[in-house]
């Protein structure tokens, strides 16, 4: 028995269905405003790079603005030519004291760029902040940023809660886990400074003394030369006339001898 055919209004729901299932499949998941910095190692000195990959739900981005952790306490963001930057900064009660010894009276609490010309959905950025990391591996740091846009904002700042994944999160702020330190990065560049400002103060010694010994023997040889001069010009030289006597009488006597000689086996 043949079946009846599907009504038409039937099968075009099962094709809009099924269309609406591969177009859901195949859409790409929303990026996040993400953090990579260029070393995670606990102390050291890194620059951080802050992506913004969209805007908010297709309306262009006008300014982005990054909260810094209480554990850095300077930063140095990179200018960007489509943007301005600026930075908010507290004075700390009681003031800190840097890797240096130095004194920290304040720290910088924002980073905010604006657009000089909004930045279009379908278009990213990246910014940039040089600082020193914490000195505490294992621990975590967050930057809750807040992208404004012409209409509307997202606001980058949840967190997860232990045991809680990061992709649950709908605007998870950037953040990344520091790691042991390497003994590398600033310090390290200090102490390889000052290795080398040693071994050239060595090199430099060393040259000295071959330098002062060249010029101690050169002034033998000065000294020498003049002695010689001296005794030339104060007649010591006279010395050598009855050597030359003595020889040239030896040299007389032996030829004397040998012509005696021929002349007896002539003879």
């Amino acid at each position: 028995m043949q079946r009846p055919a599907p009504r038409p209004a039937r099968l075009g729901a099962v094709v809009a269905a099924a269309a609406a299932g591969v177009l859901i499949a195949a859409a790409p998941a929303q990026a996040h405003v993400s953090l990579t910095p260029s070393t995670t190692a606990a102390g050291a000195y890194a620059v951080l790079e802050l992506s913004v990959p969209h805007g908010c739900d297709g309306s262009a981005t006008t300014a982005v603005t990054i909260q810094i952790p209480e554990e850095i306490p300077a930063v140095t963001p990179t200018r960007n030519a489509s943007w301005t930057v600026e930075k908010e900064s507290q004075q700390l009660d009681p003031p800190l004291t840097d890797s240096h010894g130095n004194e920290v009276t304040e720290r910088v609490t924002t980073v905010t760029y604006t657009a000089k010309d909004p930045l279009p959905e379908g278009f990213r950025d990246v910014f940039e902040l040089s600082v020193q990391l914490p000195d505490s591996e294992g621990d975590t740091v967050v930057l809750p940023t807040i992208q404004t846009c012409e209409q509307g904002e997202s606001a980058w700042i949840q967190v997860p809660q232990e045991g809680q994944d990061e992709d649950e999160l709908e605007l998870p702020a950037p953040a990344f886990v520091l790691t042991a330190a390497t003994g590398g990065g600033h310090h390290g560049e200090e102490a390889g400074g000052e290795e080398a400002g040693d071994d050239e103060a060595g090199g430099d010694k060393a040259g000295g003394d071959k330098a002062g010994e060249e010029v101690a023997a050169s002034a033998d040889d000065v000294q020498r030369t003049s002695s010689v001069s001296r005794q030339a010009d104060s007649g010591e030289s006279g010395d050598l006339v009855p050597v030359l006597g003595l020889l040239a009488g030896l040299l007389g006597a032996s030829l004397g001898g040998t012509a005696l000689v021929l002349q007896r086996r002539r003879g």
